[in-house]
């Protein structure tokens, strides 16, 4: 088990996992892989053809969040951490990273001419509406006014913030009632989470054919957002309270591997008794993915270099998450208007954006998230909760 260093932010917190940290990057730069593509099949109108899977990162966040929040503060809770300190901790993780995300999502849409995909022109007030509602983290309403882009989207600046939505649910649920379950009953609520999300990948409930839901405010994709983020949250959880090392070497490098494999796994056709795919996906994250987090949990990383990249990988992981969309946005109005439908046509502005993206996450790191982050832990968290 390999646990090396306390976050920037909070020199007080316990270490962290460090490779569970690198496959955290991992996963968002092959989600920010996956929305190039998407890019190509939002311009064309066709199907996906890399990385079909990668929306699955999403609910390997989760399973991460679950084992780590499970590991950080299931022993602290009636100690040196109370409701309110927890609910601090986790804004002062999170929100900062939120609002930025917001407001580059307004520059980013103000810089397309304030324009949706059909050509409607959209005022600035109602951007600056958009804009006020996703920093306080309230979902937009499809079709309203405020909904900018028109694709009805819960946060359209910056559509990857509903997974911080439902994590902010998630967070909720756990100060107050998951954490207070037993392990017993807290392996029950997995079990029947895993069920009923079984149910919905593979009886095809949204009718997408996938499990890649959540993004948008209807019953379908509440509940179905809801289960992605509720089956591998208490997943990770009940991994925390059970986990025990394992030998294995080369972890980072199997899991990373694995990560890349089934993202990459074409789009399994078929819908009828079941759908494959939805079955497929829902295969990876009950069985494949706890695998994957016990595996980077046991695993250490051997040398400096190795470190070096996971650290440097967990660190830029939520902020490039958080930054890339917006700036995809400008990459898929940019395909749109010049009627380009391919990678061939476009590597190198393709590979131009994913870098940018990753510089992008970096600076934002350095410069606005940690010093944000400490700033906001010194102000606002009691010494007690520091011990």
């Amino acid at each position: 088990m390999s646990k090396i260093y306390a976050s920037a932010a909070f020199a007080d917190s316990k270490p962290h996992y460090n490779l569970l940290d690198g496959l955290r990057g991992v996963a968002a730069l092959l989600v920010v892989w996956y929305h190039i593509f998407e890019g190509y099949a939002f311009a064309g109108g066709t199907l996906i053809e890399s990385i079909n899977h990668g929306y699955l990162a999403v609910d390997f966040f989760f399973i991460l969040s679950g084992f780590v929040i499970g590991y950080a503060y299931d022993d602290r809770w009636g100690k040196s951490l109370t409701l309110k300190d927890f609910f601090k901790r986790r804004l002062i993780r999170l929100h900062p990273m939120v609002v930025m995300g917001a407001v580059l999502g307004a520059i980013t849409f103000l810089i397309q001419g304030s324009v949706q995909w059909d050509g409607t022109h959209i005022a600035t007030s109602m951007v600056m509406v958009a804009l006020l509602l996703t920093m306080f983290f309230i979902p937009a309403i499809p079709g309203a006014n405020y909904e900018v882009r028109g694709n009805g989207e819960m946060f359209p600046l910056n559509g990857p913030s509903w997974s911080l939505f439902f994590e902010y649910i998630g967070n909720i649920l756990y100060a107050l009632f998951i954490r207070k379950l037993s392990t017993k009953a807290l392996m029950v609520l997995t079990v029947l989470l895993g069920i009923a999300l079984t149910w919905f990948a593979t009886f095809d409930i949204s009718g997408y054919g996938s499990i890649g839901v959540g993004w948008t405010l209807d019953s379908v994709n509440f509940l179905g957002g809801a289960l992605r983020m509720l089956f591998p949250f208490t997943m990770g959880m009940l991994l925390s309270r059970h986990f025990k090392p394992i030998k294995v070497r080369g972890a980072f490098w199997i899991c990373s591997a694995v990560l890349l494999v089934l993202f990459t796994v074409p789009y399994i056709e078929g819908t009828s008794p079941i759908s494959w795919n939805g079955l497929y996906e829902a295969f990876c994250i009950i069985v494949i993915f706890p695998i994957l987090v016990w595996v980077g949990a046991s695993g250490n990383t051997t040398d400096k270099r190795s470190t070096q990249i996971c650290k440097f990988l967990g660190d830029i992981s939520f902020p490039l998450y958080i930054v890339h969309y917006p700036f995809m946005y400008l990459f898929y109005a940019w395909l749109i208007k010049n009627q380009l439908f391919t990678f061939a046509e476009t590597w190198q502005v393709a590979l131009g954006v994913y870098f940018w993206n990753i510089l992008l996450a970096y600076i934002v790191l350095k410069v606005y998230d940690e010093p944000v982050r400490k700033w906001l832990a010194a102000r606002f968290l009691s010494k007690k909760s520091k011990q």
